[in-house]
């Protein structure tokens, strides 16, 4: 991972200087395969014990429409640094024109604790959410996988539709959203950007029957997957429920696949998607197969069989937020992109 250099802007022993970069310019900086890459590397550091990350933290009113999420993270050898995501989730964003998430990553020096950096955590968020589940699907999907169903058609969507081109050859997406012209829209929107049909379908069933990677990226609160729907050998990235009391994966499909986690504590304590299943099913713990760090680094088995169904459930680490934040710092730095302010 790239490290966290002192910044080289002007300022005394009492005035230091803060890096800010905003949604266009961390989109610019932060390309899908890059940040596949910087993925990767964060997670072996965190399998390998070289990251530091409590639980996360959430704030939630019982009155307010949304939350708040305090993500810290200290990421150690081969370069230190300090790193906060404070995030809001407002479901009904969308319908207002705006991302769910809202809020800023924040970079500290190792050194000395400064502030470094203030970053638009939306655009760190939506790009390294799907480069997590391109990490997930190139080391447990099959390498024959193709046809990709994509559920959910906002900002997660278009994001794991760049991710899953990015790891394997697809030939055919096909889109399904609560409402038919929402994916319709999104598959027009898409299409002229990429090499493969985009088809929107009325039916999450008629996008996953066939399909050999599912994206489920969605703000539901029940099951839209049914087991039924997979065919042998598929892979799964399940990313829109993150609470203990939403689910997108009803329990004989949790029960059916072979579960990979981005950290077993998250999903032990935060991922309805097993904790439903697990009080439903009489799962335990031993059901989640491996972290997936574990899996990148040979700790742990992936995939066993071309006819298993894997899945890989995203909750979201701080450690990807920082080392995203991390590589962006460097990248800003080098290309001369965004704002130094006094602080």
């Amino acid at each position: 991972m790239p490290g966290v250099e002192a910044e080289s802007s002007p300022h005394t022993s009492r005035i230091m200087s803060v890096l800010i970069l905003t949604s266009s310019e961390i989109e610019q900086l932060l390309s899908m395969d890059e940040c596949i890459g910087v993925m990767t590397d964060a997670l072996t550091a965190l399998a390998r014990g070289a990251v530091h990350q409590p639980l996360r933290m959430i704030v939630q009113p019982p009155a307010a429409s949304g939350l708040m999420a305090l993500m810290p993270a200290y990421i150690g050898q081969p370069s230190a640094t300090y790193g906060l995501k404070v995030i809001c989730v407002f479901p009904a964003n969308p319908s207002k024109g705006k991302d769910a998430h809202q809020g800023g990553v924040l970079l500290f020096s190792p050194d000395t604790g400064e502030l470094l950096a203030l970053m638009n955590a939306s655009a760190i968020t939506a790009i390294r959410t799907a480069a997590v589940s391109g990490v997930a699907t190139r080391a447990l999907a099959r390498e024959d996988a193709s046809s990709l169903a994509i559920i959910g058609s906002g900002v997660q969507a278009r994001t794991h539709l760049a991710a899953m081109a990015a790891v394997r050859s697809v030939r055919l997406a096909r889109v399904a959203s609560r409402h038919f012209e929402n994916a319709r829209r999104f598959a027009e929107e898409v299409s002229s950007a990429c090499s493969f049909p985009v088809e929107p379908v009325d039916r999450v069933e008629d996008a996953v029957r066939g399909a050999d990677l599912i994206v489920v990226a969605t703000t539901a609160a029940e099951p839209v997957i049914r087991r039924a729907w997979l065919q042998p050998g598929a892979h799964v990235n399940a990313v829109g429920a993150s609470q203990p009391h939403k689910r997108e994966l009803d329990t004989a499909t949790v029960k059916a696949v072979s579960l990979f986690a981005d950290r077993r504590e998250s999903v032990l304590n935060e991922a309805g998607d097993y904790l439903i299943a697990a009080r439903e099913a009489g799962l335990g713990p031993e059901h989640i197969r491996a972290e997936l760090g574990e899996v990148l680094i040979g700790a742990k088995p992936g995939r066993t069989s071309r006819s298993e169904v894997t899945c890989f459930k995203s909750l979201g680490l701080a450690v990807e937020d920082v080392a995203a934040a991390q590589h962006l710092y460097r990248r800003a730095r080098e290309e001369r992109v965004g704002r130094w302010v006094e602080f």
